[in-house]
């Protein structure tokens, strides 16, 4: 049994204890052994809290969760008579969540996922459900696993389920990537005739209807309930999903059909309704169901898990999706290490990172006796580097290298980038030395960070000092880098410098800008007027990319003539005229600013299959209607 330890040390101070790697970085966290722990000396009021959040004070019994112990087991050996007996033996419950748990850790190993999934079935006697059909098809997908595939998909079908549109798409994408052409064809078929037979997908349709079209009531209820629906978790779930957008809805949806006799709501009708509230306005919602959830003994599967942080990272609720870590941590369906990188990631990147809220993620690795991984101390130290805690940064480093983990250019580049945040960049600017020093040659990402940071700062000419450095030692200017210095002379209102910049660097370098550079840089040389430079950039642009039209009509249309029309006009296309819309684009714009006689003129110099399209004739004569309905009105008034 492993045990978490805090210590203290007599003049009080709280000891960081941290672990040090993953043995694979896909496997649950809870399931992997601490090699070490370290003293972490705090020097501030602040740090002490910090650090005493990552504190257990008491002994912790630990175990291996059962789910886990079964992926271990099963990726341990090959598939055989002899496994399938110690499965049997594990006396395991076999439930909706085991299963899925059990099918996303292996499915690296589609074989052995397949076999898997037989087995439980077969053996067990496990029904799935549609959620768990859908994995398993798109973990079959594949080459030697067709024969396996078409046999799910029939034994779904004689289910009554069916696949929806989003996972036909999903396959069809993959059987495509693999040019399994035949396979394609035949999923077509099967899917566009089921798609008829599904009863299920229609009486979902309406009932949703029924939901949508009134506010919640009594004649509402009356109406649903004639439909004489037999209510399974496929149906409540396709229904949850569908009504996501309507809250208020989907909640008394949720509760009128637990009324039912006959049903009742389990762990996936839980976790899909959370899921439709975890958004910032129901997040209050969302933690009592998952307190009534538990409460009933139900748990949330990995699949729900990852679903519902994607959107609470997606919302920028860092505060919830940490504490849904916490909550799923503490349940037999830990997250993988990937999960906790993707949790730190999102912290860390963010302008002003929450510390307490990386803590609150290491606290949890700790109590569950979990290692952490070279990428997720890179996260954390990023998380206080760019905050400014430069002090911790430098011990979590020490951390590192006391897991084997030597600093590299990820780790100096997280510092150089704290340094130029906050604005210390000579410090910024003596890390590549030490870097150096140390035998790590500094990357083209941490030259882009130093001079990124000297950019924003405002120092342009300190910057591009660097960046002749960096040229120096041979290291290739990307378009990132380039894109990166035009941000920075755009800053201090260098428009022209840009220009001549980003011109000198392609011809000297032949780089490719991004198009993001070529569309910023063009909408700031047409608001200094500088139409032909703009026009310039435009030729080079559509070398590589769709041009870039739409700030050229309004400038043509408020500043330009004729002649620059036509220009632009040209300069759209490498054939001789580009299509009727371009021009239609630019008609309306000269219209709109009340260029009536530039249109005209700009018209008469268009090709015959210009002035004779359908668009063009259209755009003019509802002009010219106008301008008649106008003269009129002038004629009246006059009299």
């Amino acid at each position: 049994m492993n045990r978490a330890r805090a210590v203290f040390n007599s003049f009080g101070l709280a000891h960081l204890f941290l672990s040090t790697r993953f043995s694979s970085i896909n496997r649950p966290i809870c399931s992997q052994v601490t090699q070490f722990s370290r003293y972490f000396h705090s020097t501030s009021n602040q740090h002490r809290h910090y650090s005493s959040l990552l504190i257990n004070t008491y002994p912790k019994i630990f175990s291996c969760s059962k789910p886990q112990s079964v992926v271990e087991l099963v990726l341990g050996k090959d598939w055989c008579t002899e496994l399938e007996n110690e499965l049997e033996n594990f006396n395991q419950e076999w439930t909706h969540g085991t299963v899925i748990y059990v099918l996303r850790n292996l499915d690296k190993d589609p074989q052995k996922a397949s076999d898997f999934f037989f087995w439980v079935c077969e053996n067990i006697g496990f029904k799935p459900n549609f959620l768990i059909y859908k994995l398993v098809l798109r973990i079959l997908a594949r080459k030697e696993l067709m024969k396996r595939f078409w046999i799910v998909l029939m034994r779904m079908k004689i289910a009554g389920l069916y696949i929806d549109e989003e996972t036909y798409s999903e396959i069809l994408l993959q059987l495509r990537k693999k040019n399994l052409a035949s396979d394609v064809a035949f999923l077509t078929q099967f899917y566009n005739s089921t798609t008829q037979e599904n009863a299920m997908d229609g009486v979902v349709k309406k009932f949703v209807n029924i939901i949508r079209g009134s506010k919640w009531s009594y004649r509402v209820e009356r109406q649903l309930e004639e439909l004489n629906i037999v209510y399974s978790d496929s149906i409540v779930v396709m229904v949850l999903k569908e009504l996501r957008k309507y809250p208020l809805k989907v909640g008394r949806f949720f509760r009128w059909v637990a009324q039912f006799p006959g049903y009742k709501h389990n762990s996936v009708t839980y976790s899909a309704f959370a899921w439709t509230l975890a958004r910032p306005d129901k997040h209050k919602e969302f933690w009592k169901v998952i307190e009534e959830m538990k409460g009933m003994g139900h748990e949330m599967d990995i699949d729900s898990y990852r679903k519902i942080s994607k959107q609470f990272l997606k919302h920028k609720m860092m505060v919830d999706a940490v504490k849904l870590f916490e909550y799923v941590m503490d349940g037999p369906y830990e997250p993988s290490a990937n999960d906790c990188c993707r949790l730190l990631r999102t912290i860390s990147v963010s302008y002003n990172p929450d510390l307490n809220l990386v803590y609150r993620v290491l606290k949890k690795l700790e109590n569950t006796e979990a290692t952490v991984s070279k990428t997720i101390y890179d996260w954390i130290h990023r998380s206080l580097a760019s905050a400014g805690r430069f002090d911790e940064a430098e011990r979590i480093v020490n951390v590192m290298s006391n897991s084997g983990f030597a600093p590299d250019n990820i780790t100096y580049s997280q510092v150089v980038f704290g340094l130029c945040k906050a604005k210390r960049l000579e410090e910024a600017s003596k890390m590549l030395v030490e870097m150096e020093e140390s035998g790590c040659t500094p990357d083209n990402k941490t030259w882009t960070i130093l001079i990124q940071g000297h950019c924003v700062a405002g120092e342009i000419d300190k910057a591009l000092v660097w960046l002749s450095k960096m040229m120096e030692k041979h290291l290739n200017v990307d378009a990132d880098l380039l894109n990166v210095l035009i941000d920075g002379f755009l800053s201090q209102r260098k428009i022209e410098a840009a220009y001549t910049f980003l011109i000198k660097m392609m011809d000297k370098l032949g780089l490719r800008p991004l198009q993001v550079t070529y569309r910023k840089l063009i909408e700031k040389l047409l608001q200094v007027r500088r139409f032909e430079e703009a026009l310039c950039l435009l030729r080079l642009m559509k070398r590589d990319y769709q041009p870039y039209p739409d700030p050229f009509s309004d400038y043509i249309a408020k500043f330009g003539t004729v002649e620059d029309a036509v220009q632009f006009l040209k300069a759209l296309t490498l054939k001789d005229y580009p299509s009727p819309s371009a021009f239609a684009h630019v008609f309306r714009s000269l219209h709109r600013e009340g260029k009536h006689s530039e249109a005209n003129d700009l018209l008469c110099k268009c090709p015959h299959h210009i002035q004779q399209d359908f668009e063009i004739c259209r755009i003019f004569g509802t002009i010219h209607r106008k301008a008649a309905v106008l003269e009129q009105c002038a004629d009246g008034l006059n009299l």
